[in-house]
């Protein structure tokens, strides 16, 4: 895709920066300065509330299967009709970013989320639920990637940093603080509410943005290639869903390993193709996800970790629940409580590393980030039956504090590594490998948990032990896929400034 002269200079010259340096603007342009600025915040706090809504569920599901007649298996759809919307959804953002302008897609996006939000909230039965869940995905997809692009096109490269930063603590802290709010509510209100808290301020950020946001980047006349969206449909979906699986066919007969199997053979072949598409599309400027982001090292390098730090994180959040309820017995809202500490952190500190990114670059916070990282899993990997909650609890504060190092200079460094006509197509990789990543952690997990739970019942333990075993085993296998990371974080470095124009094409 060619991007003119004109129009690098000119997003170079609006470029907003971070929240926190507005001081350093030139007052010859204070419109745009408080226009971008505006757009940013409103665009921070809308995807915070779309990403919050994501694993707020989680801890409902209990609740669910009582009051609406449903089973476990039916319970997960839930969460899993969400999870391969915004599978198949992410990957076209790149071309609605391209093809729409910035004001017209949030509201689309805010729209949508907003009315998935009531109809959960007065669904009859769980089939609308469902239903609800999937227009909800569709607004949450496009959020991300929207603030993503909008901030690459309107920061400076030197200011970056603490930007990104709060981006942090929407994309780390508003997941892990999901189920902490979902426990405080099912703690004495109806299931409905967690919808019914959420829809007003949806609302709220939609009105908002219909009034302020305007748009900051200039709309092209790409055409969608069809024949990419089903094969991303089906490679993702497929995947993601043969992967949301393991863990059910860890425990399961024959025939759900077999689903398992089939769907993701199906997710593996379609990917395939979709990929060998997109590289034939990528000559002509057509590419429904542009792959040439991946000659920049920094973004491989980059994107690989962030994989593997959001599989880390999002299997310790259904993992280590899963081992304070069934192993040490805390109730559910305890157990909110024990991880609220370690989100709290994370959105602490995303700012100051921000700032630090932008002082003394990626490699200073990314290595030991990693570290720790690793060291916790390695201990986790070591609990058992009476292991004190104080521990743990100090073990996922730690945890949270070595992602929060990780996640702003991956994303800050990975996405400053590509040319500007692509940023669209690398903030919807990185929203896509997300998704995958956080699916394969968790599925990978709770498969070993299952699966080793299940050999030490069989060998006649009690299955308090059983359970606290096949966790161990679990957290063993992160810790051991964690070392990829450490290793990986000593090759993340600073993109250079770009130069005005060289990009163009």
């Amino acid at each position: 895709m060619s991007v003119p002269i004109d129009t690098v200079r000119r997003v170079t010259e609006n470029a907003a920066p971070a929240p926190e340096a507005l001081a350093d603007r030139d007052s010859a342009t204070p419109d745009h300065t408080r226009r971008n600025n505006r757009v940013i915040w409103l665009l921070l706090s809308a995807t915070f509330v779309v990403i919050l809504n994501e694993t707020i569920m989680s801890v409902a599901i209990p609740r669910l299967m009582d009051d609406l007649h449903i089973d476990a298996v039916a319970a997960q759809w839930l969460s899993t009709a969400f999870m391969l919307t915004m599978a198949v959804v992410i990957p076209i953002t790149g071309f609605l970013l391209q093809r729409y302008s910035t004001r017209s897609i949030f509201i689309a996006a805010m729209s949508l989320f907003s009315l998935g939000t009531l109809t959960a909230a007065i669904a009859p039965g769980f089939e609308v639920l469902v239903v609800a869940r999937v227009i909800q995905a569709c607004g949450t997809a496009i959020m991300l990637p929207l603030l993503m692009t909008t901030l690459m096109t309107l920061v400076p490269a030197n200011k970056r940093g603490r930007t990104m930063g709060n981006v942090s603590i929407v994309i780390s802290v508003a997941p892990a603080i999901g189920p902490t709010i979902s426990g405080f509510i099912l703690n004495y209100l109806d299931w409905r509410w967690i919808f019914l808290i959420v829809l007003p301020i949806a609302l709220v950020m939609l009105l908002i943005g219909i009034k302020f946001v305007e748009n900051v980047t200039e709309p092209e006349k790409v055409k969608l290639d069809v024949l990419s969206v089903i094969l991303s449909a089906f490679g993702f979906g497929g995947l993601l869903y043969g992967l949301s699986q393991a863990g059910e066919a860890a425990s399961a007969g024959a025939g759900a390993v077999t689903g398992m199997w089939i769907s993701i053979g199906v997710g593996t072949v379609s990917l395939a193709a979709f990929i060998l598409r997109q590289i034939l599309l990528q000559r002509q400027n057509r590419a429904l996800l542009d792959l040439r982001t991946f000659k920049y090292p920094i973004f491989t390098v980059a994107i690989v970790l962030m994989a593997i730090s959001t599989a880390s994180m999002f299997g310790v959040i259904i993992v280590l629940p899963l081992y304070l309820q069934h192993v040490l017995n805390l109730d559910t809202l305890a157990t909110g409580l024990l991880l609220l500490p370690g989100g709290v952190v994370m959105g602490v500190l995303a700012p100051f590393v921000g700032r630090l990114y932008d002082r003394f670059g990626p490699t200073p916070l990314v290595v030991p980030g990693s570290i720790l990282v690793s060291a916790v899993l390695w201990w986790l990997a070591l609990i058992n039956e009476h292991t004190s909650p104080y521990m743990l609890l100090a073990a996922h504060v730690t945890l949270c504090a070595g992602l929060a190092l990780m996640f702003t200079p991956l994303f800050t460094a990975g996405l400053g590594a590509v040319e500007p006509h692509l940023y669209s197509h690398a903030s919807a990789i990185v929203g896509t490998v997300q998704q995958v990543a956080g699916a394969a952690g968790t599925a990978l997990l709770i498969a070993v948990l299952s699966a080793q739970t299940t050999a030490l019942t069989a060998a006649g333990e009690p299955l308090d032990m059983a359970t606290a075993g096949g966790v161990r085993a679990a957290f063993m296998v992160a810790a051991i896929i964690s070392l990829v990371a450490v290793v990986g974080s000593f090759f993340i470095r600073k993109p250079a400034d770009v130069p005005e124009g060289v990009f163009a094409h």
